[in-house]
């Protein structure tokens, strides 16, 4: 390869590495029918003038597969958390004792399942396209050099780049395969 020209792969690596880990934490905030602390992760609460994520208002305690709790610290911030999350499109209707806010997670029905796996699949999408872009942007980088290479270079370079797509895309797709499992399981 050509001593002139050097792509930075590891940086494509890097991009490549946030749009899986982008979709890891999309996936943790879809239920699955257990209860899980991280899908209280997007919601965030009308906090003393802004918005704030539901975890710094206060504890969030998984105490059984079906229960999530949460002790809210500042007792004016009770309704306040039972609206957010009665608006965040979870699907569950909260339950207050005293300064605890507790979440009974309901089973899923199979219409619920098939939605669910649907979001899923959209946020697969979603990192597919941005894994495409970065893989656009490294062989727009080899193309922009090509007159400082040879034609056998740039075309190692460009499997060299389509490779890392393809596992990315592949580590998607398992990624998106594995949890519509998950959420179709009864």
């Amino acid at each position: 390869m050509s001593e002139d020209f050097l792509l930075d792969t590891d940086d494509l690596e890097r991009r490549m590495d946030g749009a899986m880990a982008s979709l890891r934490t999309e996936f943790a905030s879809l239920r699955t029918g257990r209860a899980s602390a991280s899908m209280l992760e997007p919601v965030t609460v009308e906090a003393y003038g802004q918005q704030t994520p539901i975890n710094q208002v206060g504890t969030v305690n998984v105490p059984e597969p079906r229960m999530v709790t949460i002790n809210v610290w500042d007792k004016s911030m009770v309704s306040a958390v039972e609206k957010a999350i009665m608006n965040s499109g979870l699907g569950i209707n909260p339950q207050t004792n005293g300064t605890i806010v507790m979440l009974p997670i309901p089973e899923l029905n199979e219409e619920r399942r098939r939605e669910l796996s649907r979001v899923a699949a959209q946020y697969a999408e979603h990192a597919r396209v941005a894994v495409r872009n970065i893989r656009r942007d490294g062989m727009d980088q080899i193309k922009k050099a090509k007159d400082q290479m040879s034609e056998d270079d740039q075309k190692i370079w460009e499997g060299e780049v389509q490779d890392m797509t393809d596992r990315y895309i592949k580590a998607i797709d398992d990624a998106l395969e594995t949890k519509q499992s998950e959420i179709m399981q009864v």
